[in-house]
């Protein structure tokens, strides 16, 4: 099989494309053929030597996200088989081999089912934006541990940088749970792909101010904030609702005016979704994968998710895409579906 590997950290130039033996599947695992590995932020960090440390050295396959056809399944695995169509989280961390290869081996919880008229691409863009989403919208104290169809009924929730991968997956599984979301953008562009995610307000933050927009919109404020920048969390403050609840999913330093948060007991949480608990993260797979075998998880231009395709042969170029800030999910077409 084919595979894009990296034997040292560096620029998007260290991806080569070798031959590789093809991979067993264990007892516990399955073998998936992947269609579409996606590429993330937190993917790019790896190959260049920064990001999340999970104690795993070159050389490595990239990508923790993707979708495919299940090819194998070893002993004991129960629940899938051979010819279903799924998507994968996490296959990357703390492992060697990540999504940009032909074939991967991940123990079966990783591996999710989805319908078989779900495309790939949704597939794809899951894992790593959607399961952050899910964390943020649960984080509060008295919101939901999982999100479904009303869980967030009557809650306004601000999703800050509404265009990007994150924030489109928290505006749309924030939107299925029943919540009015508003979001902010910096464009006109971006406002229309924020819009057709499905936000109920979309705040131009270069046009407006998004702390006096909110007021006039939600009045007692938001009781849940998804945030991107940490230069943002004064406008936040005065945005949440007293009691409600802050979720950063960006690193950087961190400046609180303290009396603010604390006239509002307002929470602050910080979430990396490698590392939340296996609880939080198994309810988080199956919200998603609810809502996407429901039809409620949609991506392309029409979902204010374009999708950015590139061939296996320019893995580099899909990974300096990333790095670029291209506007969009970026996957890599590893095999035909």
């Amino acid at each position: 099989m084919r595979a894009a590997v990296f034997e040292e950290p560096g620029p998007a130039a260290v991806l080569q494309i070798v031959e590789r033996e093809t991979p067993l599947a264990g007892a516990g695992e399955v073998r998936v053929r992947i269609v579409l590995s996606a590429v993330n932020p937190t993917d790019t960090g790896t190959r260049a030597g920064r990001g999340v440390p999970d104690g795993v050295a070159p050389p490595r396959v990239p990508n923790q996200d993707g979708a495919g056809v299940v090819d194998a399944v070893g002993d004991g695995v129960t629940g899938i088989e051979p010819g279903d169509r799924v998507w994968v989280w996490d296959a990357g961390y703390g492992r060697v081999n990540g999504t940009a290869q032909e074939y991967v081996v991940l123990p079966r919880r990783q591996v999710v089912p989805m319908n078989d008229d779900v495309p790939f691409e949704v597939g794809a863009a899951l894992g790593i934006p959607a399961l952050t989403a899910h964390r943020c919208l649960t984080l509060a104290s008295d919101g939901p541990a999982r999100l479904g169809p009303g869980a967030l009924e009557g809650r306004t929730v601000l999703v800050a940088g509404g265009a990007g991968a994150v924030g489109n997956a928290a505006i749309q599984l924030a939107k299925w749970a029943g919540a009015t979301v508003l979001t902010t953008v910096s464009s006109k562009e971006k406002a229309g792909l924020a819009a057709a995610a499905g936000a109920d307000v979309v705040i131009n933050y270069r046009e407006e101010d998004v702390a006096a927009r909110v007021k006039e919109l939600a009045p007692g404020g938001c009781q849940i904030v998804v945030e991107v920048n940490t230069e943002n969390l004064r406008t936040d403050l005065s945005a949440v609702a007293p009691g409600g609840n802050i979720a950063l999913y960006v690193g950087g330093e961190v400046t609180i005016p303290s009396f603010k948060a604390m006239l509002k007991n307002a929470s602050l949480d910080f979430v990396l979704t490698y590392t939340t608990t296996t609880e939080e993260k198994d309810n988080a797979v199956a919200a998603v994968a609810e809502a996407v075998n429901a039809g409620m998880f949609r991506v392309g231009d029409e979902a204010g998710l374009p999708i950015l395709r590139y061939p296996f042969e320019r893995v580099a170029d899909a990974h300096e895409a990333v790095e670029q800030h291209a506007v969009g999910k970026v996957v890599i077409e590893v095999t035909q579906p």
